[in-house]
């Protein structure tokens, strides 16, 4: 049995963190959901910038969209390919939307990041990508930045599928459950809704925190304080993880299960091993447990079916895991400010990629229009 299948034996699915149009149109996403069982998709600025700004696989389709309408703008182009992937990876992933009576099978598409503190643009633009996708298998990506959680609440209640991003911390973690719990209250207490309920997942980073702490770890350099090296990520996850399962197993939640709700798993992302002397599978081999999803890179998803060891472990440990917090705290390190920043640095990060994308679909254009007026 491959590595993937096992995992789904543990209750967990993997997503790829990855899109291009050479991933679709290669077969090689049909190949990982059919051979591998890959379960989803998720997207971001980032992803998308590489994806277009390296090699020429989008000039095609963006001299196609400028031949028909060379006065659109560079957002507008950007959005057109965007959503022709998602469009794409959507209908590939359709068959285990299907099988899991959509349990599984989203491809996740983010909201503009220069949106991140602005609840009512967030909310604006999600219904227009919403609109536009037309796909039941798709998931609206908005951050867990305090403006960003009325937009959860407003859009799950309009039955939107929402993914949830940049979450760092137990703190961001609670808004964003009782934002997707109030979204659906509000949602089933709406007469003449249709089923099936919306479907959210819960995206909490993890290697980012320990790049973070590990630096100033080793800057106390004593021996208590190396000792958590690479351990606080994975800790403050499984803390997640014990208040999801209180949540969404316990009684604040049981009206709606019984009324078809569908529990906001927690997503594993940014889980591609950034230091080289841990384990290249660390965060997946350590993140194993039902009702999860782990969303990876390729080059992590290719490591995990090489040598990736299925055994169930988030529920493994948690004494210890909450003893190398408290040793944390003890040693002085502000693990709430730590994660505060990093979510600001997330939002400030993506924006930045998303700046820089549209910066090389403007150079694509002018490239592209020089072209056809040379040809002319």
């Amino acid at each position: 049995m491959k590595p993937l299948e096992q995992l789904l034996q543990c209750g967990q699915s993997i997503w790829l963190d990855s899109i291009s149009r050479d991933l679709i149109n290669s077969g090689e996403l049909q190949r990982l959901v059919t051979e591998d069982k890959l379960r989803g998709l998720t997207s971001n600025p980032t992803i998308f910038e590489q994806a277009i700004t390296r090699g020429n696989s989008y000039d095609d389709a963006l001299g196609k969209l400028l031949k028909a309408n060379d006065k659109q703008t560079d957002k507008a182009l950007f959005e057109a390919v965007a959503i022709e992937d998602i469009r794409m990876a959507a209908d590939v992933l359709r068959p285990v939307y299907d099988e899991t009576n959509g349990g599984d099978g989203y491809v996740s598409l983010e909201v503009s990041p220069q949106l991140a503190h602005d609840t009512t643009g967030s909310i604006a633009e999600a219904r227009r990508l919403w609109q536009a996708v037309q796909r039941p298998n798709l998931m609206i990506k908005i951050p867990a930045t305090p403006e960003g959680i009325p937009a959860i609440e407003q859009l799950t209640s309009e039955g939107i599928n929402v993914n949830v991003t940049l979450m760092f911390s137990l703190k961001h973690y609670e808004v964003v459950a009782r934002a997707y719990i109030a979204g659906l209250e509000r949602r089933t207490a709406s007469p003449g809704v249709t089923k099936p309920l919306p479907v959210s997942v819960a995206s909490f980073f993890v290697s980012r925190v320990d790049t973070v702490v590990d630096a100033l770890l080793e800057k106390m350099g004593t021996p208590e304080a190396l000792n958590l090296r690479g351990k606080i990520a994975i800790a403050n996850a499984k803390l997640a993880y014990q208040r999801f399962r209180e949540v969404f197993y316990g009684e604040s939640f049981a009206a709606l299960r019984g009324k078809g709700a569908r529990v906001q798993r927690p997503l594993w992302g940014s889980t591609g091993t950034k230091n080289p002397a841990y384990s290249d599978v660390l965060y997946l081999e350590k993140l194993i447990g039902p009702d999860t999803v782990n969303t990876v890179p390729p080059k992590t998803l290719q490591a995990f079916c090489d040598h990736g060891r299925v055994h169930a472990t988030l529920q493994e440990d948690m004494a210890q895991a909450k003893a190398n917090i408290a040793q944390l705290a003890h040693l002085g390190v502000d693990l709430d400010a730590i994660t505060e920043k990093l979510q600001n640095d997330g939002v400030a990060a993506f924006a930045a990629s998303y700046d820089k994308l549209l910066g090389a679909i403007k150079e694509k254009r002018q490239d592209i229009l020089a072209a056809c007026n040379h040809a002319a």
